[in-house]
């Protein structure tokens, strides 16, 4: 009967994990305070000049990253001042040590002075990454 009850308690841990897991999937959070200073080379030169960037963090095996980047590609195609940028950290994990990344894909978006707006863990959702970028898009 012991093992019904363990079986039982893992079931439910097992799902409650996997609902909090689902709920933060994609939700977008407020930036740290950052300082530009302290951005890797390797990000800092891939910002452009104007408008924001999205600066996605990936590896060579995330399935989900692909995910990501079909949405953020077609999401920087059709959003005037928009830029998209894909770094694969598999060779370099500095970077995303450096940025605090605990997974991927991270989507981070980064003013043109290298100030983090926002970032996202998980595959983001095109229309809140919208809404949530139009007061620093309109700018542009």
């Amino acid at each position: 009967m012991t093992g019904v009850w363990v079986l039982l308690g893992v079931l439910v841990l097992g799902g409650a994990v996997g609902a909090l897991r689902q709920a933060r999937n994609g939700r977008i959070r407020a930036a740290k305070v950052s300082d530009a200073s302290t951005l890797p080379e390797r990000v800092s030169a891939a910002l452009a000049p104007d408008g924001v960037t999205l600066v996605q963090i990936s590896t060579t095996f995330c399935a989900p990253c692909r995910h990501t980047r079909a949405i953020l590609s077609a999401l920087a195609d059709k959003t005037d001042g928009l830029t998209h940028v894909d770094l694969d950290v598999t060779e370099t994990p500095e970077v995303a040590k450096a940025l605090s990344i605990l997974r991927t894909p991270t989507t981070l978006a980064f003013t043109p002075d290298g100030r983090e707006v926002f970032r996202v863990g998980g595959v983001p959702r095109g229309q809140e990454l919208l809404d949530v970028l139009k007061p620093h898009l309109a700018s542009v």
